[in-house]
Order: structure tokens, then C-alpha cells, then sequence
């Protein structure tokens, strides 16, 4: 786990609760951020913070500029989820809880294994 100050590790969960998808493919589950190309320093922020994530685009599409950033992987299970998990609470964001904890429900098994693996 990234080693963060208390103001990065408010913005990092901050702008996964307003922004942030906590999802997967079926396989493994990811977490991703998709912001206008205006935030491109805000994405460089957590890169650097975050260095196994990964930064996709630009992307031009209907209309709309924007870059995304996606947490897969050691760098989900190892750097990301034991920072949500200890920062993000149901009376803090119910709606945004619930996402975070039905990704870890049916990703489970996967998270247990990659936590397992040795270093």
C-alpha cells in the first residue's frame, strides 16, 4: 500500500466516490475513473501515487474528451481496496459503499488469491 498523506488519501477515496466505478469483466475486478482531459494533472497525480494503475487516453468520443484511469490487478488488491476499505464507510456515502462492497462480493475469491500471492 502507497505509502499517503491524510490529505491524498481524501482526495484519492473523494474522487472515487463522486466519480469512481467499481465494477469488473466478469473475471477480475477493476475500479476506474473516466474525467474530462480539463483533470489530465489530477490523472498524473494518481499515477504517481499509484504507479502500477494504468492511464488511458485521450479518447474523443460523442462529443466528449476525457481520460480514464483504471486500478486491475496487485495494484487494485495490494494499493487500492485497503485504502477504500478503510476510508470508506455506509454513513459516509451509502450508495457508493454498496457499489464498492458488491464488487468485492462477486469478486471475492479473486481478491482472496491475490492477496494469498507472495510479494
Amino acid at each position: 500500500m502507497p505509502d499517503l498523506s491524510d490529505f491524498d488519501r481524501g482526495v484519492f477515496v473523494g474522487l472515487l466516490i463522486g466519480e469512481g466505478s467499481f465494477g469488473g469483466d466478469g473475471k477480475q475486478p477493476q475500479v476506474t475513473l473516466r474525467m474530462h482531459t480539463r483533470h489530465e494533472a489530477l490523472f498524473r497525480w494518481l499515477i504517481e501515487r499509484f504507479p502500477g494503475t494504468r492511464l488511458y487516453g485521450p479518447y474523443q468520443h460523442g462529443g466528449r474528451s476525457y481520460y480514464q484511469w483504471m486500478a486491475r490487478g496487485r495494484a487494485l488488491v495490494n494499493d487500492v481496496l485497503p485504502l477504500i476499505e478503510r476510508e470508506l464507510r455506509p454513513d459516509l456515502d451509502g450508495h457508493a459503499a454498496l457499489r464498492f462492497d458488491r464488487m468485492c462480493e462477486r469478486y471475492a475469491g479473486y481478491i482472496q488469491r491475490e492477496r494469498a500471492r507472495p510479494s
